[in-house]
């Protein structure tokens, strides 16, 4: 598994391991690189977690495209 090194000023108040992790898994979901679930084992978190701290970090939980959202009026 690739490995990516950050160095963290140590009052920038991030939690390193967990608000970097989550915010890379939102903005992949946001961007349709990984799906809810995807992210969701990414950030470590459970897919309801997941998509409760997503407004954290200005990703909507909701997708954009049409054809998902007929799939999911479809399946109501």
């Amino acid at each position: 598994m690739p490995r990516i090194t950050l160095n963290i000023p140590p009052h920038s108040g991030i939690l390193p391991t967990f608000d970097i992790s989550v915010y890379l898994a939102a903005k992949l979901y946001e961007d349709e690189v990984l799906s809810a679930g995807q992210a969701s084992s990414l950030a470590n978190l459970s897919k309801r977690g997941f998509i409760e701290l997503m407004g954290k970090y200005g990703v909507s939980p909701f997708s954009t495209k049409v054809g998902d959202l007929l799939e999911d009026i479809q399946n109501a």
